[in-house]
């Protein structure tokens, strides 16, 4: 059993350690601007970062962006959307995403 599973107090610790371990799998998911042309049309790497946004919001109950954030990967999954121009090339107008990594006030 892993460490982060086997916690004394199940109430409060436990949130915390799950927000941890879905921060760095939205870290790891997010795309990069560098990596933006190669995956902008990558439905499955979209739909994964959306998720992991999406969770993120869920454990800091933000049920909204949550739910916003799954809609998104929905989209990118059942091919009801499609990329935006990239961030580097002037105004986009298209689906905009919110990372919840972008500042560190809203991390716990």
């Amino acid at each position: 059993m892993s460490q982060i599973t086997q916690v004394s107090n199940p109430g409060q610790d436990q949130t915390i350690s799950s927000l941890k371990l879905a921060q760095a799998l939205a870290e790891q998911l997010a795309i990069t601007p560098n990596d933006w042309h190669r995956l902008k049309n990558n439905r499955k790497a979209q739909a994964q970062q959306q998720i992991a946004f999406a969770l993120v919001f869920l454990l800091k109950d933000q049920s909204q962006e949550a739910l916003d954030h799954l809609t998104q990967a929905v989209g990118w999954l059942d091919r009801s959307i499609s990329a935006f121009p990239c961030p580097g090339h002037g105004t986009s107008t298209g689906i905009q995403t919110r990372n919840p990594q972008v500042s560190k006030s809203t991390r716990v």
